[in-house]
C-alpha cells in the first residue's frame, strides 16, 4: 500500500433511546423569525451533540415546521450523519457506535437493528454508496483509517458477518474532519487537518471497494489545517478549505475533478483560475456546491465568540474552462459548522455549533437564494440550549 504525490508515506493498517424517547420541542432560547417569503423545503436533520437529539424539521410556504416525534433522543453524544441516496434510512455516528434509522412518512424515524449499533466505530464522517457505508476516523496521531460496512441497499441493515474491510494510511499531522464520495462513487475526499487531503479510490463492486494506494494533497501552507471538503454534484470540480491558505485568512481551493486521473501514480490535480481564493473568514468550516453547479457557498468561523458568516462565489464555464471570482457574504451565527441544500432547491441550511452553546445565537438558520445572494428567512434554536448544533443533512 502506498501513498504517492506530496508526501511517501507508509499505510497502517450504549444503545439510542430511539421511539421511546420523543418528546415536543423544548421552548428555544433563540426567537424563530419568518420573513415573507412562501418557499417550502424538503426534510432536514440537525444532530444536537450537547443535548443528544436530531431534530427533525420542514419548512412549509415560509414557517419551519417539526417533524411529528422531533426531536428524537440520543443516548450517547453524536459527531455526524449520513442518509442513504435513496432517502429510505440515515445513520447517526456517536461515541458509542453508528445506529440505524428507518425513514418514514413525513421523515419520521424509526430506530433499526433493535436499538443496537451497527459498528462500533467512532466516526468523525459517513458516506453512503450502494451497499456499503463508509466511516473515516484517526485511529491515533498521524493516521486515518477508512472502513466499508456492507449493508443492504434497500434496509439499510448490516450484513457482514466478520471483519469489515479497511484501509488505514499514516499521514504526517493528520487528523479526520469531513469526507466527501464524489457523485460518480469512484473517490473519496477526507479534509486530515494540518495533514491535507487525502483522496482515496473506491470501487463499490469489489470485496474490498477501498483502495491501497492514496493520493495526498499538501498543504497551500504548513501552518494551515484542511478543515473541509466536497464535490461538484456533476463531478466537474472539487473543493477543500484551509485555513491560512491566502495570506493569514482561510482558503478555498478549487480543483479540476477530471485532473484527478485513474491508476497509479497519479500527477498532481489541478486548479481552476483564481484558486486559492479567500474564503472570507478564518476558518471555512464546510463548504456546499449547490446543485445548478453555477455557485459554491462557504461557512466560515471567525473564532469561538465571533459571528462567523456564509460566503457565495460564482463558478464560471467556457467549454471545459472554470473559473471562481470573488463572492460576496452574509453574517451567520457563531462558528458556522455545516451546510446543506434542501431537496427542493429552496433554501441553503446552515447550523452553527458556538451558537448552540449560549443563548441569543442561532443554531440554525436557513437562507433564500436569488442570483446566488442569499436571504435570511428562518433563524432558530434547535432545542434549549446549550445545544451543540454539529451537523445538518437533508433527505434527497
Amino acid at each position: 500500500m502506498k501513498i504517492e504525490y506530496g508526501l511517501i508515506l507508509l499505510a497502517a493498517s450504549a444503545l439510542l433511546a430511539g421511539c421511546a424517547g420523543f418528546w415536543n420541542l423544548p421552548a428555544s432560547t433563540t426567537t424563530t423569525t419568518t420573513t415573507t417569503t412562501t418557499d417550502s423545503s424538503g426534510v432536514f436533520y440537525v444532530l444536537n451533540q450537547t443535548t443528544k437529539q436530531i431534530a427533525a424539521y420542514y419548512i412549509s410556504t415560509g414557517t419551519l415546521e417539526h417533524v411529528s416525534g422531533s426531536p428524537y433522543s440520543l443516548s450517547s453524544g453524536p459527531d455526524c450523519i449520513a442518509v442513504a441516496p435513496g432517502g429510505g434510512f440515515l445513520y447517526v455516528g456517536t461515541v458509542s457506535g453508528i445506529y440505524l434509522y428507518t425513514i418514514g412518512s413525513g421523515g419520521a424515524l424509526t430506530i433499526g437493528n433493535g436499538g443496537a449499533v451497527i459498528s462500533s466505530d467512532i466516526p468523525a464522517a459517513m458516506e453512503v454508496y450502494g451497499s456499503w457505508l463508509i466511516d473515516a476516523f484517526s485511529p491515533g496521531t498521524g493516521s486515518v483509517q477508512l472502513d466499508a460496512i456492507p449493508i443492504n441497499a434497500s434496509t439499510g441493515a448490516y450484513t457482514g458477518s466478520g471483519p469489515e474491510p479497511s484501509e488505514a494510511f499514516n499521514v504526517t499531522n493528520a487528523s479526520a474532519n469531513q469526507m466527501s464520495l464524489s457523485p460518480d462513487g469512484t473517490n473519496l475526499f477526507v479534509a486530515l487537518g494540518a495533514g491535507g487531503t487525502i483522496v482515496v479510490p473506491f470501487t463499490s463492486g469489489n470485496a474490498n471497494p477501498l483502495g491501497s494506494s492514496a493520493t495526498v494533497i499538501p498543504l497551500v501552507n504548513s501552518g494551515g489545517s484542511a478543515l473541509s471538503v466536497s464535490v461538484d454534484p456533476t463531478n466537474r470540480l472539487f473543493y477543500i478549505g484551509e485555513t491560512q491558505a491566502v495570506s493569514a485568512s482561510g482558503g478555498l481551493r478549487v480543483f479540476n475533478y477530471s485532473s484527478l486521473g485513474t491508476g497509479t501514480p497519479r500527477s498532481a490535480p489541478s486548479q481552476i483560475t483564481g484558486s486559492p481564493i479567500a474564503s472570507g473568514g478564518l476558518a471555512p468550516n464546510a463548504i456546499l456546491p449547490i446543485a445548478s453547479g453555477e455557485y459554491v457557498y462557504v461557512a466560515n468561523g471567525q473564532g469561538n465568540s465571533g459571528a462567523g458568516n456564509i460566503t457565495w462565489f460564482p463558478i464560471s464555464v467556457s467549454g471545459t474552462t472554470y473559473t471562481i471570482a470573488a463572492g460576496s457574504h452574509i453574517a451567520a451565527g457563531i462558528v458556522p459548522n455545516g451546510l446543506a441544500e434542501d431537496s427542493d432547491n429552496n433554501f441553503v441550511l446552515a447550523i452553527s455549533t458556538g451558537g448552540s452553546t449560549s443563548s441569543g445565537d442561532p443554531d440554525l438558520e436557513a437562507f433564500t437564494m436569488s442570483s446566488g445572494a442569499l436571504t435570511a428567512n428562518i433563524v432558530s434554536a434547535t432545542g434549549t440550549d446549550p445545544v451543540g448544533a454539529i451537523a445538518v443533512a437533508t433527505l434527497p
